[in-house]
């Protein structure tokens, strides 16, 4: 039997007169993504550390140079396109 024939069966449900008759295959093929990827999660909270301070220090040292770039480029690129714009509206 090929695996999406069995996904179908597990997950056909035999409804008669108000019962729902559901198996212990099906509910952990509904539960298992779940058990899986908090499995995952909870390895990868483990093996993580904190960084110390001379690490924090140059993360944020890395990220306030990219700020300020970012920054003057788009000042930049304004500047540029504000008499362009002038130009071309004839304000």
């Amino acid at each position: 039997m090929t695996e999406w024939k069995r996904h179908q069966q597990l997950l056909s449900f035999d409804v008669t007169w108000k019962r729902l008759d559901i198996t212990m295959d099906q509910i952990n093929l509904i539960l298992e993504p779940g058990q899986k990827f908090a499995k995952d999660s909870l390895r990868l909270v483990k093996r993580c550390t904190k960084p110390d301070r001379k690490e924090f220090k140059k993360i944020a040292v890395a990220t306030a140079i990219g700020f300020c770039i970012m920054g003057f480029i788009g000042f930049f690129v304004k500047l540029i396109h504000i008499p362009i714009n002038n130009i071309i509206v004839g304000s």
